[in-house]
């Protein structure tokens, strides 16, 4: 029986659990969105969003927590100067999953684990290219 028995083991050992686990919150960082299995979504977005909550606190101490966790620095100063200061204002729910489809090969169902405010993020983002685009355009 497995009452009261915390988190998914995934078919791996500790350390290898461990570095999935880490890699994908630091994808997650990296690019504010991924595309993963539901079981491992489930798993990062819960070490995602406390990590979250460590950038909205922004201490030393909050700095290296996240840093002993996540394996890029560029990631983690980006979590920290980026990302949480747009969730200062909420106490949680940072990230949403959206179940997509099932995999081909062998029908694991997936999902995209985002922030919550990707869209916003992604339209600004498509705005500025656009108009760095015209700007070339206009200077040739």
């Amino acid at each position: 029986m497995r009452h009261k028995v915390d988190g998914r083991l995934f078919g791996r050992t500790a350390n290898q659990r461990k570095a999935l686990l880490r890699g994908l919150v630091t994808a997650l960082f990296d690019n504010q969105r991924i595309e993963t299995t539901v079981a491992k979504a489930k798993e990062a977005k819960r070490i995602a969003e406390k990590m979250v909550t460590f950038g909205i606190k922004g201490d030393l101490h909050s700095k290296r927590q996240v840093l002993a966790y996540v394996t890029d620095r560029k990631a983690a100063s980006k979590l920290f100067t980026e990302i949480a200061p747009r969730f200062s204002g909420r106490n949680g729910g940072y990230l949403r999953l959206v179940q997509t489809r099932d995999r081909l090969r062998d029908s694991a169902p997936m999902a995209i684990l985002e922030f919550i405010d990707y869209e916003k993020i992604k339209q600004a983002k498509g705005k500025a290219g656009k108009e760095e685009k015209t700007e070339k355009k206009e200077k040739a």
